[in-house]
């Protein structure tokens, strides 16, 4: 597949999925709503808490700003790959297209692009909101915010591969994404500093990727940190994409290649 193409389908995919934002903008109020809703409960939140409180640093608020925000990015972009399968899976059309010229992996990809991009422009409005509404303070490495933006995104692409994969072998991909969304986001430091856990539990936040993101973002974004500063958080990034992606693309080939086979593709 030569570039032009690639990039051909990647504006086709994304005037569609516009023109369908377009077509349904109550679901944009809607989402609004809600995310003013939930920047009115953190402003009180650390309020009540106290300006002493601060984690990592920082006020509690914009702690929660860029935390609950990033973190939420991520998982939505998670989740589009996964929406992918299930829809495609549920319309029939899932064994169709994967018999097109277009790489399975590569396919996926294009079709939950422009859920990034979607998602990205709701991190930046919900990160503007709270500056203009709230008044939280930031001082901006954007060098450093690109990198881990960059980072954080592969990592987020290689679990969005792992829950299609999960999806196409027990359609069960939804489980990865709650255990994601639900299940251990405690352990990141979406809403309290990492070092306020035990020390087993802050071991094991070690081991997730998004706790490293959270941090990285937080000191790039909120303090300004440059890039010998950011250097520990982004080689875990750099560690975990590294190894995250061509396994999660070598898993992705070997259940869609398992489930042509016993003919499941479009199970749900």
């Amino acid at each position: 597949m030569t570039l032009s193409g690639l990039l051909d389908r990647v504006i086709a995919i994304m005037r569609r999925d516009l023109l369908t934002a377009i077509r349904y903008r109550s679901g944009f109020l809607i989402t609004a709503a809600g995310s003013a809703a939930e920047l009115a409960a953190f402003y009180f939140l650390a309020r009540a808490v106290g300006p002493e409180f601060r984690p990592d640093g920082v006020g509690y608020f914009p702690f929660l700003l860029v935390g609950t925000g990033f973190y939420t990015f991520l998982v939505m972009g998670i989740n589009a790959f996964l929406v992918t399968v299930q829809e495609a899976q549920q319309n029939g059309t899932l064994e169709v297209l994967m018999t097109t010229a277009t790489p399975a992996p590569v396919l996926i990809f294009l079709s939950a692009i422009s859920s990034f991009a979607g998602h990205t422009l709701q991190f930046l409005l919900y990160l503007l909101a709270g500056l203009w509404l709230f008044g939280a303070s930031i001082h901006v490495n954007f060098l450093g915010c690109l990198v881990v933006f960059v980072l954080s995104v592969a990592i987020a692409v290689a679990f969005g591969i792992l829950a299609a994969a999960l999806q196409l072998a027990i359609q069960k991909g939804s489980a990865l994404v709650w255990l994601l969304g639900s299940g251990i986001w405690f352990l990141t430091g979406t809403l309290f500093p990492v070092s306020s856990l035990p020390p087993v539990l802050r071991w094991v936040a070690q081991l997730i990727p998004i706790t490293h993101s959270l941090d990285a973002m937080r000191l790039a974004l909120l303090q300004g940190a440059n890039l010998s500063t950011l250097a520990p958080q982004i080689a875990w990034l750099c560690v975990f994409s590294g190894l995250m992606l061509p396994a999660s693309l070598l898993i992705f080939s070997y259940t869609l290649r398992r489930a042509r086979l016993q003919g499941s593709l479009s199970f749900y």
